[in-house]
């Protein structure tokens, strides 16, 4: 039962998790249907946790609130992760990278790094005030396994995008922008 619900989690967020940040091109129809898709895979996630927790009504409502505000914390963290990145490879690729820039980017990476493992250990800490320390360990393993799977389909569609014929790869390693001087 537990791999039947990965199975339709992941097939879910497939379409989702492989939608880039580029991918401005969509229809705004593409957006409501990616809106769609995210609130029923929250939806089952929350199903999957509560069964897989034995969670009370309670319980699943605590964890459900703490999750979404903690999420709302992260998204914009993990959007500056992806800026950062994305800079730091271009700077890498240029010729002579800059090498005040690149420490400066590698610096704020490990800021950015870290602000994120604090906001999951604020999160692990409210989340002390309703589960069990069992509750708590199952489900950060059942978190890190989803999210393995969601890396491993977002890199397998990146790859087959990459292959694709006639497209520009998304991501990675860039032509850099004109440089210009300090």
């Amino acid at each position: 039962m537990k791999s039947l619900v990965w199975a339709l989690m992941l097939a879910a967020t497939l379409p989702l998790v492989a939608q880039e940040p580029e991918d401005s091109t969509a229809s705004p129809s593409n957006g409501a249907e990616a809106q769609q898709l995210r609130k029923q895979i929250r939806q089952r996630w929350y199903e999957h946790v509560r069964t897989t927790l034995a969670l009370s009504d309670e319980q699943a409502t605590k964890l459900q609130g703490t999750e979404q505000r903690f999420e709302e914390q992260r998204q914009p963290l993990r959007a500056r992760q992806r800026e950062i990145n994305q800079t730091l490879n271009s700077e890498l690729a240029a010729g002579t990278p800059n090498q005040e820039r690149v420490k400066q980017l590698i610096n704020e990476r490990q800021d950015n790094q870290r602000k994120l493992q604090e906001l999951n250990r604020s999160e692990d800490r409210e989340m002390q005030a309703f589960l069990t320390p069992v509750q708590r360990a199952r489900y950060q393993e059942e978190r890190r396994k989803f999210q393995e799977r969601v890396a491993e389909v977002v890199r397998h569609r990146r790859e087959a995008r990459r292959q694709m014929p006639g497209r520009e790869p998304r991501g990675g390693v860039r032509k850099p922008p004109a440089r210009r001087k300090p």
